[in-house]
């Protein structure tokens, strides 16, 4: 295999490695190196630009350029040719620097006299770190092995300084993983904890980038991608259980790992000195700069293949990841890229906390969360690159926020808050065999939801009247295969022994949209949140619905029975669902089965169209929950998984009041009973109006009944629903500044 005529490029790798082993501080290391640079790729100029912060880029040293610029001469990301590479990263090269698009002057450095530029990111597994930059009087574009040369030493680069070779003297920049972070993301679980970082996928820490045996490396990255092939292949052999779509994953998986091309790539990169570790990791980071950026959702899919492919193919060579033998910390909060609802439940209530880059508000993890009363930040972008294992962390999960190693003042004011939280909880405590009462005499029942057996501790400890809602499709969820009737009855009825006579409402299995069964044929619906789901597949895949039905009825063994279908848009759909639920108690009954000794059939609405049905389906129903984290989307038409809309909207908007109070007219005419289930219901203020509205069954989180039941102990819902009324007689927009100025009056 030829080698690429790159100047020197063993004998410099080996010399800095040499310069990063001196005990020597940070900055001469970093000066040291620009010289070693510029002299074997015999330039005038050698200088490397790391992050300040994720905006600001510094040059922290320089050859040939102007030394009082050094810690002086700083841009922002995109801004000038340095901050271009920062932006893209990709090279940029060009033999007339001042006429390049973008260039930026900076006069302090002395850089006018030279024309050639060439700068490549400093950048590990897609983390951009910074910039080396070489530059040279004569206008030429450097060749493209002095380009590929660059970024092998970029790579060394990027790994000692994630090493924190580069910690600075005096300067300000410091090592990284070692500063406070704020990440931004949303709230997916309400909630507040500290404690210590647990990546789910821990990160892969190359030690040795440099290479003292070319053969060597060659020979472990052939041992490790073979046994990469087998482990892909073992996958492959147990398949025959898999459908076509699952197979050809597979197919498509072990043809990147049997890529020729790859390989290599990474022979080559480790012929110019590279260890195998880093020949994986640079071969990663050039193929994350390359499809990172594009538009193409095929090609984006096969960069998380590829991303996995290749952190597999890592913890072969280092015998780092997972499996360790590290123990959890002490109040462990889970960081991890995204998570399945199995691998969660698997950690259990150990965890205090979970942080997810990626996630969304209705994913399986966000149900997990709830269920498990832990609080979940998620869309927490590149917390997985920044945060170590053992790093304090801060979650904020009300206002998705999380502080990585934060400061002692940031550390002392969320305790305060965590403290204050603690305090009022304690003095819901003391409201929990108390009715939620208000001042008028009226009784709102306040039920909880539930998903897990995990939750029913709850029902006695939050004061919960019963659960309004039980979501069924978590067993589902969890298990690589569908549950037997005999699994699916002893749990179901384990949960109505747990209630202790109180009232159970179980929703039939609601799939679809962003919840898919692992063994479930994915749907490529264009809009799955209004596809095909929950009662919909429930009518095509009769079978299923029946098995549950029954499941259900043999649990009950006699006693009352609460089911709910989910996503009714036509009365059409509910009666046809009522029937199956009919003919499975008369099946049960036939074949000597005790039935339950009542049934009561329910629907969801969560569609507006169910709103305006005729009377006959009101009264068909035994009782209607208002479903209204959906029931809002679509009244708005904000797609409650898309951050930028989903909070656009007021729950108090006049308009969505005027629908919900059409909505409860309807079902006090029919005689139904009506509740309302979701977040909102959960959020005093929100629930409150609810309740004057004339809703009379309210069904949350438990941790939300206090507050909810101490805000309707002090209001009178007479005195409210006037405030309303009046405040919608204004043509408001939203009611809820004259529902909070009434509250501000309460004592």
């Amino acid at each position: 295999m030829p080698e690429r005529s790159v100047p020197d490029s063993r004998s410099l790798l080996r010399r800095l490695r040499d310069t990063l082993a001196e005990p020597t501080g940070g900055q001469d290391r970093l000066d040291r190196i620009t010289s070693l640079i510029a002299d074997s790729m015999h330039t005038h100029v050698c200088s490397i630009y790391l992050f300040r912060d994720p905006e600001t880029l510094e040059l922290c040293a320089t050859t040939g350029l102007n030394p009082e610029s050094v810690h002086h001469t700083r841009m922002r990301l995109g801004e000038g040719l340095v901050g271009r590479v920062a932006r893209t990263g990709t090279p940029v090269n060009t033999g007339d620097a001042p006429g390049a698009p973008g260039f930026r002057y900076m006069p302090e450095t002395g850089e006018e006299i030279y024309s050639s530029f060439l700068g490549v990111p400093i950048q590990r597994v897609g983390e951009i770190l910074g910039v080396l930059v070489v530059q040279s009087r004569e206008a030429r574009e450097f060749l493209e092995d002095e380009v590929y040369g660059l970024e092998v030493v970029a790579m060394v680069l990027a790994e000692m300084t994630e090493l924190g070779a580069f910690t600075a003297d005096h300067n300000g920049i410091g090592a990284t993983h070692r500063f406070p972070v704020l990440f931004r993301g949303a709230t997916g679980q309400e909630g507040a904890a500290e404690g210590r970082v647990w990546l789910h996928e821990p990160r892969v820490v190359v030690t040795n980038p440099v290479a003292d045996d070319i053969e060597h490396e060659q020979k472990r990255l052939v041992e490790a991608v073979s046994g990469l092939q087998h482990q892909i292949d073992d996958m492959l052999s147990g398949s025959a259980t898999m459908d076509k779509e699952q197979r050809q994953v597979l197919e498509a998986y072990r043809m990147l790992a049997h890529s020729r091309g790859w390989m290599r790539r990474m022979v080559e990169d480790i012929g110019l000195g590279l260890s195998a570790e880093a020949a994986v990791e640079k071969e990663q980071a050039t193929t994350r700069s390359k499809l990172g950026q594009s538009s193409d959702a095929y090609l984006r899919e096969r960069l998380h293949d590829f991303d996995d492919l290749s952190n597999r193919l890592l913890r072969l060579l280092t015998g780092q990841g997972r499996d360790t033998g590290a123990q959890l910390p002490e109040n462990p909060i889970l960081v991890a890229r995204n998570i399945g609802p199995a691998e969660l439940l698997d950690y259990g209530r150990v965890l205090k906390g979970v942080v997810l880059e990626e996630g969304s508000v209705g994913s399986h993890a966000a149900i997990v969360a709830r269920a498990l009363a832990i609080p979940l930040v998620i869309h927490a972008g590149r917390i997985t690159t920044e945060a170590l294992n053992g790093d304090p962390i801060l979650v904020d999960g009300d206002n998705g926020i999380v502080h990585l190693r934060p400061e002692d003042s940031v550390t002392a004011a969320f305790r305060d808050k965590m403290a204050m939280a603690a305090e009022a909880q304690k003095r819901y405590a003391d409201l929990r065999e108390l009715p939620a009462e208000d001042q008028s005499g009226k009784v709102i029942s306040l039920t909880m939801n539930a998903g897990l057996m995990a939750d029913l501790p709850s029902l006695a400890g939050s004061g919960a009247d019963g659960v309004g809602l039980f979501r069924t499709e978590l067993q589902f969820l969890t298990r690589s295969r569908v549950p037997s009737r005999g699994e699916l009855a002893a749990l179901y009825k384990r949960v109505m022994d747990a209630a202790g006579g109180k009232q159970v409402q179980f929703r039939t299995l609601d799939i679809g949209s962003d919840k898919v069964l692992p063994y479930m044929k994915p749907q490529d619906e264009p809009n799955p949140a209004m596809g095909w789901r929950a009662i919909r597949v429930g009518l095509d895949k009769r079978g299923v619905l029946r098995m549950q039905l029954q499941a259900l009825m043999r649990a009950a063994d006699g006693r009352p029975l609460s089911v709910m279908f989910p996503f009714i848009a036509t009365p059409e759909e509910f009666h046809a669902a009522r029937a199956e639920a009919l003919h499975m108690r008369d099946r049960e009954a036939k074949i000597g089965r005790r039935v339950p000794e009542t049934l009561r059939i329910g629907a969801m609405m969560e569609t507006p169209s169910l709103a305006f049905a005729p009377d006959s389906f009101f009264a068909a129903c035994d009782f209607i929950s208002l479903g209204g984290n959906d029931l809002k989307q679509f009244f708005f038409a904000a797609d409650r998984e898309n951050e930028r809309v989903r909070r656009r909207y007021d729950t108090l908007d006049t308009a969505f009041l005027s629908f919900i109070s059409g909505i409860i007219a309807r079902c006090d005419n029919a005689g139904t009973p009506l509740s309302f289930c979701g977040e909102d219901a959960g959020r005093p203020v929100e629930a409150l109006t609810f309740a004057a509205l004339g809703i009379r069954t309210l069904s949350m989180r438990p941790a939300s009944i206090g507050p909810v039941k101490h805000l309707i102990r002090r209001a009178n819902l007479d005195d409210l629903a006037q405030v309303i009324r009046e405040a919608q007689d204004a043509n408001v927009e939203t009611v809820r500044p004259a529902v909070t100025r009434y509250l501000a009056g309460l004592h």
